[in-house]
């Protein structure tokens, strides 16, 4: 199998992690989002959506990481997306709460319009709008998962156990590293986010985004 994917990219970033913790060999093929290869013609027949991941498994092709998530765990017949129908629902319903919710006001709202110059707004205005929403949009998102989702017993966001949820979910809430967010108002976010960072293949996969950040060092952000 092959995945196109780019070690800055977030969602790249969670499919490549539950693979190397699931011991799935896969052939890795950067796409350099940063000299605007996912923009060719080329990738564009891969993917008309000019995004990455995509996973190739042979003439069959699939985008978005959710979905690759769970083609994979399914190939690998892993216990991180369990095959009972309310457990697996759960872990569903916690992937979307993700993608739907805090995903697209943290990074898109707050974290990608400082970080990458193509997601800038026009106008100061529009920034600075676009930055105060953004940050308390995911407050608010961030007391759900806290006290709601996780709460104090909970080591993963189901139960005891890592879920496909986790991979997804932690990937993203990480993200506010890059503009130096604290989660100490969020004590089972914090706690929940360290039980993921210590599994063995963390490190490995943050090696790039993690120079991304310490090149920002400099540079002051609006942050949770």
């Amino acid at each position: 199998m092959k995945l196109y994917y780019h070690p800055a990219s977030t969602t790249s970033r969670i499919v490549q992690h539950f693979a190397l913790d699931q011991g799935l060999t896969l052939d890795y093929q950067v796409v350099d989002l940063f000299t605007g290869e996912h923009l060719k013609p080329e990738f564009a027949k891969i993917n008309p959506n000019c995004l990455v991941p995509v996973l190739e498994d042979g003439e069959f092709r699939l985008t978005e990481c959710s979905a690759i998530l769970k083609y994979l765990a399914d190939k690998a017949n892993s216990p991180a997306y369990p095959k009972d129908l309310q457990a697996r629902a759960r872990v569903n319903e916690m992937m979307d709460w993700f993608n739907s919710n805090i995903y697209k006001d943290f990074a898109y709202g707050l974290i990608y319009p400082q970080t990458f110059p193509h997601h800038k707004r026009p106008s100061d205005a529009v920034q600075s709008g676009t930055l105060e929403w953004g940050k308390q949009k995911t407050q608010s998102w961030l007391k759900i998962l806290d006290q709601s989702l996780i709460g104090p017993t909970k080591a993963y966001l189901c139960g005891d156990k890592i879920t496909l949820a986790d991979y997804m979910g932690a990937e993203m809430i990480a993200l506010g590293g890059l503009i130096r967010c604290s989660y100490a108002a969020y004590p089972n976010v914090e706690r929940w986010l360290g039980n993921i960072k210590a599994l063995k293949n963390w490190a490995k996969v943050h090696e790039a985004i993690d120079g991304f950040a310490a090149s920002l060092k400099d540079k002051s952000f609006v942050a949770v």
